[in-house]
């Protein structure tokens, strides 16, 4: 309940919870740094857990394979084209240096001080790598003026090695190779970090985070609108909504909800089209749903989001490389939620900011700031890029970031103070 609550000044619970709950389960990793199935089945499924390994395999197959029907074949490309900068580029860098997403932010988890993420020194290396894999020419050249379309072209042509992105920015080029049988050209998901030593938190714990729907004071029938999410988390909306209609989409046999295996194969390898013609998966983005690894009153799970499903999900392609690397699910890559401590703040990148400040308008600075230096710092002369990236640092200073920094420590520390009732100073 104190997850609901605004703020320490104003503990009115403003949002309905329904958007899964604390028992939702991430049973599978669908994000991190991607290499096509037939990369590493090539390569004999090598190890690929730092960033030199995966260097090393993108660049040796690369070497071997240099054209790919007929085409350059592109080592490694990311999305840079507006807001995605931050899923492919930024993102990435502290994810591989064993910080959690709190979006623009590193906080200490001891302190609850908060900067940007970007002046951690481990997170300069990681740009310092992206700068020799551009002047080794294994990353596209084409990485900061392509659009997004043009990116899932690329992709979906079967000529990218590589991808440091998430399933969901990518996963409609990827559907396009499924469905032209080019399952071999789809991508695992490994866990990459600068070196042996960090510890990968991507499934580090929020635990709830009051995250709801609202219902504006300017609806005509507020009722209505409650009673329409009531339906929505019921038994019946949640299984229409993620398995879809009984006889079509799925059948029950011996009380348990199966998917048959014609529906499988489109779920698995036509999914888009899928999607679009059943609505199955299509309306849980902003809607009441319990999430994944809760089970109803039948013992069935009410998302189709479980290891065995999961698992029957896969491409014949990726069950061969689980296989090889001995794993079921590329979860098992990643370090879990079990080994990792929750964060008392939850996620910051969700931190209300009240509007009667500057907040925003210093934060929108230092983005124009990192989204115009950081590419220049990957694409500068090896010799340069120290004094391109200090300059990116001294340039967030000079526009307030310091002063945006503390502002933003006091939040999260209000924010844990009201979660956990903790004396943060």
């Amino acid at each position: 309940m104190n997850r609901l609550k605004y703020s320490l000044e104003d503990q009115a619970i403003y949002t309905i919870p329904t958007n899964m709950g604390v028992d939702n389960v991430a049973f599978d990793a669908t994000g991190g740094f991607e290499i096509q199935q037939r990369v590493l089945k090539e390569l004999g499924y090598p190890e690929v857990k730092t960033l030199e390994d995966y260097e090393n395999v993108l660049r040796t197959y690369y070497e071997k394979h240099p054209t790919i029907d007929g085409q350059p074949t592109i080592p490694l490309t990311l999305n840079a084209d507006d807001w995605k900068i931050m899923i492919t580029v930024t993102n990435p860098a502290f994810q591989a240096t064993g910080g959690p997403d709190d979006g623009e932010y590193y906080i200490n988890p001891e302190t609850y001080e908060a900067v940007l993420h970007y002046k951690r020194p481990e997170e300069k290396e990681y740009f310092r790598w992206l700068n020799k894999m551009y002047n080794e020419g294994l990353l596209d050249k084409d990485t900061f003026v392509q659009k997004d379309d043009q990116y899932k072209s690329k992709i979906a042509s079967g000529r990218v090695l590589g991808l440091i992105d998430q399933e969901w920015n990518y996963g409609e080029a990827e559907n396009a190779l499924k469905s032209s049988n080019g399952g071999d050209k789809t991508y695992a998901h490994f866990s990459v970090s600068l070196n042996k030593d960090i510890v990968d938190h991507t499934f580090q714990p929020t635990g709830f985070d009051g995250y709801g729907i609202g219902i504006t004071t300017s609806a005509k029938d507020p009722v209505r609108i409650i009673k329409f999410m009531d339906w929505l988390a019921s038994d019946e909306g949640q299984v229409l909504r993620n398995w879809g209609v009984e006889g079509q989409h799925y059948q029950v046999e011996n009380g348990k909800r199966i998917i048959p295996a014609d529906v499988q194969d489109r779920k698995t390898n036509d999914n888009s089209a899928f999607t679009k013609e059943s609505g199955v998966g299509m309306y849980n983005i902003f809607s009441a749903r319990y999430g994944d690894g809760v089970k109803d009153a039948t013992d069935n799970y009410y998302t189709t989001n479980f290891p065995e499903q999961i698992q029957a999900g896969y491409t014949a392609a990726e069950k061969e490389t689980l296989k090889a690397y001995g794993i079921t699910t590329w979860k098992d890559f990643y370090p879990s939620e079990e080994d990792l401590k929750l964060k008392d703040w939850g996620a910051a990148y969700n931190m209300p900011v009240p509007s009667d400040t500057d907040y925003n308008v210093t934060f929108q600075k230092t983005q124009d700031i990192v989204r115009k230096r950081i590419p220049e710092a990957i694409l500068a002369k090896p010799e340069n890029f120290d004094s391109v990236y200090d300059g990116l640092l001294a340039e967030l200073d000079k526009a307030g970031a310091v002063e945006m920094e503390k502002q933003y420590t006091v939040w999260i520390k209000e924010r844990v103070a009201l979660w956990t009732g903790k004396d943060v100073k």
